[in-house]
């Protein structure tokens, strides 16, 4: 970012789960150059301390916050951290998810990891958007974002991973609905291939993908902050909420019979 461009986020606090890695990562970094005290949380304190020298050499404002999100402690001491430390977000980003194992398919996935799955995405993504959305609510405006996937409608082999997903879009709805008439707006944005955390590609598996994707790529995790910042910004997205947005290059307009080509 050129630093003589203006910071669309001065002034404002932003709650970014996840956010030691992949995506959860980008969107922390990207609000952070926008000018947002960023608040950083995840189970992973090790690679957060990475993040934390990044942001700190870019003299960027910013605390981390260690929390283990499968656990209703994690999210109540999260709340409780965020109150001592008089901390009430403007922006509440919920990233944060298990990785995904391709071997947890239906007959194979334990009870622990589909209940870790849906508490994390689901359970916690709840217990805190219900709490800092009666924050943003008394000062009549707020915005949050949930990174959801394109198999909250599709199967993915992995019911643990498309169910939570499915569940989180439906929350954001009923959020949206509860919220809008305080000014506080609540949208997700939907992933298409980006290669990260539990999803990795072979250099091969990456050319098919390529392939197939309308736009002759796979995504990155900076592809999706840059949905979530303009999903946060009143100047782009005021009167959106309670929707999905799909970044995904095109993939879910792929289907097997080839498309004509005219050019």
């Amino acid at each position: 970012m050129n630093p003589n461009t203006p910071k669309r986020l001065q002034n404002k606090t932003a709650l970014v789960t996840g956010a030691a890695s992949n995506i959860g990562l980008a969107c922390a970094l990207r609000l952070a150059r926008e000018g947002a005290r960023a608040i950083v949380t995840d189970i992973d304190a090790g690679r957060a301390s990475a993040l934390l020298a990044k942001l700190e050499a870019e003299k960027l404002d910013a605390d981390f916050i260690a929390a283990d999100l499968s656990i209703e402690a994690g999210a109540t001491g999260l709340i409780e951290y965020c109150q001592d430390q008089k901390i009430s977000p403007d922006l509440f980003i919920h990233s944060a998810a298990p990785a995904r194992q391709e071997k947890d398919h239906l007959l194979d996935v334990d009870l622990p990891t589909f209940d870790a799955m849906m508490n994390v995405n689901v359970r916690t993504g709840f217990i805190l958007a219900r709490h800092f959305g009666a924050q943003m609510a008394t000062r009549r405006g707020g915005s949050m974002v949930f990174i959801t996937s394109l198999h909250a409608g599709t199967p993915r082999n992995l019911p643990h991973y498309s169910a939570a997903k499915a569940a989180q879009t439906m929350l954001v709805k009923e959020l949206a609905r509860f919220f809008g008439g305080h000014g506080v707006r609540i949208n997700a944005v939907a992933p298409g291939a980006i290669p990260g955390g539990g999803f990795a590609v072979s250099p091969d598996a990456k050319a098919r993908f390529d392939a197939m994707i309308p736009l002759k790529r796979m995504g990155t995790a900076e592809d999706i902050a840059g949905a979530v910042l303009a999903l946060c910004l009143d100047e782009y997205s005021a009167y959106i909420t309670g929707t999905t947005l799909v970044v995904d290059g095109g993939l879910s307009l792929h289907n097997w019979i080839p498309s004509a080509e005219h050019l």
